[in-house]
């Protein structure tokens, strides 16, 4: 065994026989009946409170008041808590370059502002947090441009607000280049943009490129009034995974306003775009969508009440959504009330559904509903899916010494946490329909970020268990044996993959060995969900194998990592668009699919004898 299996020998001896640890070591003795070592990776994931704050803080729980000493328990207990911005930047005269800035709150900066240029590149790059907002930022300002490069790129969880951006501004432009690339849960917020404004352009160019399971984005009463107001959307979301944006009261009551939508959402995977009242009631606005999702997989696309009541709005939709793999768009009371408007609809190729459309005023070319090539490939699934990292799945035989073949990004890309003990996580609501209490404790403000991972990750753990499985989400190191234990009994133990090295990578297959003899066997497997404690979500599902397995580089043939992979040998209850046939073929119930535990994620086994 390595390292990461090995023991931590009588580490309860010279533990606080009063802390969260040595209490965990306490139960595990008491509840797993086997002399297999306690794991150091299990150990390290336990609350690092001392005896004396873990009363204190279990008190404050007890009392529902722990929201009022939230710094002090958030760091002393290792938990996932949002910064609180820094002061404001008021108003300035100058030119600004912002580099490596991060946490900022930008408050009546540059309001009456003449002219002028602020640069913000660099800004908040490679951070594990990315939290800024921008309120009342260049306001009433003439000709004032703003440049965003490489801002918050490659970041992980990404929070950024800009409320009444460049209300009343005359003039100038905002340029957003290379914004939010490589990120993951990106959260951005445009309320109340360049309202009332003249002139004031915006340009969206790498928008949020290659970033992952984002559907925070909105884009709420953005150029509202506007006049003359042109945006350009340029390879926005490129190759970006299940990254999704809201467009409600865009352009509404607009002058002459120009929207383009070049590139946006190319060679994407499910992406989901929301417009909803947009372009209500504007004169002589120009919208233009031109290669939009060109080459994407599946997503949805929903446009209601958009062009409402507008005059001489002119639409276009060109090339939109030649997507070779599913989808669907849904047009409601689109155009409804315009007058002397004109949408093209030429080389589209969407499945959609039109419902109170106007009929007047619109031309279609080239436009298909669907394609039989498009069903024959999602009947089949004969087609390699370039959205699914290689390696991510893979097929049992593979799991062969000498095999060479590559390995994902295995590598914990969540922020670190830790277990709260028992006595604290018990007194803590959690289910989503007490999400205003977990708001106070937490400091969630209403619409937040953080309010919607923890809603994501309640509502994940309420769903109902799919077939043949067993689920629960777990807080506390305790809760995680409770379900171990109560699925294989108390003769267990768990593994991991011992540490990240080969992501990314080719590597070569050494020494297998299947665990419990190679037989079908019950496993439970726990993955971290985003909160702000450390949170699993644990299940069992019928028939698997675990394997463990020598990871070795392919040129030097030296031992560089220890892995443990599960198979799933029933896949019939599955998405047929699940990843692992988008990768590998076939369908639910015809393959088996295997895959590696990633880095602090776990499986629970009986133990071998």
């Amino acid at each position: 065994m390595q390292a990461v299996f090995g023991g931590v020998g009588d580490s309860s001896v010279s533990e606080n026989p009063f802390t969260p640890k040595a209490s965990v070591i306490r139960y595990w003795n008491k509840e797993i009946r086997n002399e297999i070592p306690k794991t150091h990776f299990f150990l390290s994931k336990v609350s690092p409170l001392t005896a004396v704050d873990s009363a204190g803080f279990s008190k404050l729980a007890a009392q529902n008041d722990l929201a009022s000493h939230l710094p002090s328990f958030c760091s002393a207990a290792k938990l996932f808590c949002f910064p609180d911005l820094s002061s404001s930047l008021e108003k300035h005269t100058g030119d600004v370059n912002f580099a490596d800035y991060a946490t900022r709150n930008f408050t009546n900066y540059g309001t009456d502002r003449l002219s002028g240029v602020d640069s913000f590149k660099n800004y908040s790059e490679n951070t594990n947090f990315v939290r800024d907002s921008f309120r009342r930022y260049s306001r009433d300002s003439a000709g004032q441009k703003e440049q965003f490069s490489n801002y918050g790129s490659e970041g992980n969880v990404v929070d950024q607000s800009f409320n009444s951006y460049a209300t009343h501004a005359t003039g100038g432009s905002g340029d957003f280049d290379n914004y939010n690339k490589d990120v993951n849960n990106p959260n951005v917020r445009f309320n109340s943009y360049a309202v009332d404004s003249k002139g004031h352009g915006q340009t969206f160019a790498r928008y949020t490129d290659f970033a992952n399971a984002g559907n925070g984005q909105s884009f709420t009463n953005y150029g509202k009034n506007g006049n003359g107001v042109p945006n350009d959307f340029s390879s926005y979301g490129r190759r970006a995974n299940a990254v999704g944006s809201g467009f409600s009261g865009y352009g509404e009551s607009a002058k002459g306003s120009n929207d383009s939508f070049t590139s946006y959402a190319f060679d994407s995977n499910v992406p989901l775009n929301n417009f909803k009242s947009y372009g209500d009631g504007g004169n002589a606005a120009v919208n233009s969508f031109s290669s939009y999702r060109d080459q994407s997989g599946a997503g949805v696309d929903s446009f209601q009440s958009y062009a409402k009541n507008s005059n001489g709005e002119k639409v276009d939709f060109t090339n939109y959504g030649q997507s070779f793999f599913g989808g669907t768009d849904k047009f409601t009371g689109y155009g409804k009330g315009a007058v002397g408007h004109s949408i093209g609809f030429k080389i589209y190729g969407r499945d959609n559904t039109f419902k109170d459309y106007s009929k007047k005023g619109i031309t279609f070319g080239s436009y298909k509903e669907s394609s039989s090539e498009t069903a024959q490939v999602k009947a089949s699934g004969s087609v390699s899916n370039k959205w699914v990292e290689p390696g991510k799945f893979f097929r049992e035989k593979m799991l062969k010494r000498g095999t060479v073949m590559p390995m994902p990004d295995i590598k914990d890309k969540m922020p670190e946490r830790s277990f709260l003990p028992r006595t604290i996580v018990s007194k803590i609501p959690f289910s989503s329909s007490r999400i205003d209490e977990l708001k106070l404790i937490f400091r969630a403000g209403d619409n937040s970020t953080l309010e919607i991972l923890m809603l994501e990750a309640l509502k994940e753990c309420e769903r109902a268990p799919s077939p043949g499985e067993t689920k629960r989400c777990v807080g506390s190191a305790e809760d995680m044996i409770d379900f171990a234990t109560s699925v294989l009994g108390r003769n267990v133990e768990v593994r991991t993959t011992e540490n990240v090295n080969g992501s990314k990578q080719n590597i070569k297959i050494g020494t297998v060995r299947g665990i419990n003899g190679g037989k079908v066997t019950k496993s439970v497997s726990c993955h971290q969900s985003l909160y702000p404690y450390l949170l699993y979500y644990c299940h069992s599902v019928p028939k698997v194998r675990v394997y463990e397995a020598d990871i070795l580089d392919p040129n030097s043939m030296e031992k560089i990592n220890h892995g443990v992979a599960i198979c799933h040998l029933d896949t019939s209850s599955w998405s047929s668009n699940h990843g692992a046939f988008l990768a590998l073929g076939s369908g639910p119930g015809r393959i088996e699919v295997c895959h590696w535990i990633f880095e602090n994620d776990m499986t629970w086994t009986i133990a071998d004898s």
